[in-house]
């Protein structure tokens, strides 16, 4: 049980530690992965429908 109590205080030793962001730092932290994620994905979107749009035509031409 000793192990389990040395255990949990130096998990509290290393957590004040820690270097938390401020509040503007995490709010802008947050828009800029919001954003980053939706360009991401609209640029697999686009990307996706260009070659689907490909393909289909390359099947037109195959079997048509």
């Amino acid at each position: 049980m000793s192990g389990v109590v040395a255990y949990l205080q130096d998990v509290a030793s290393e957590m004040r530690k820690v270097n938390w962001p401020s509040q503007q730092e995490l709010i802008n932290n947050t828009i800029i992965t919001i954003v980053a994620s939706l360009t991401v994905s609209f640029i697999i979107f686009g990307v996706d429908r260009i070659l689907s749009q490909v393909l289909q035509f390359v099947y037109n031409l195959a079997g048509g």
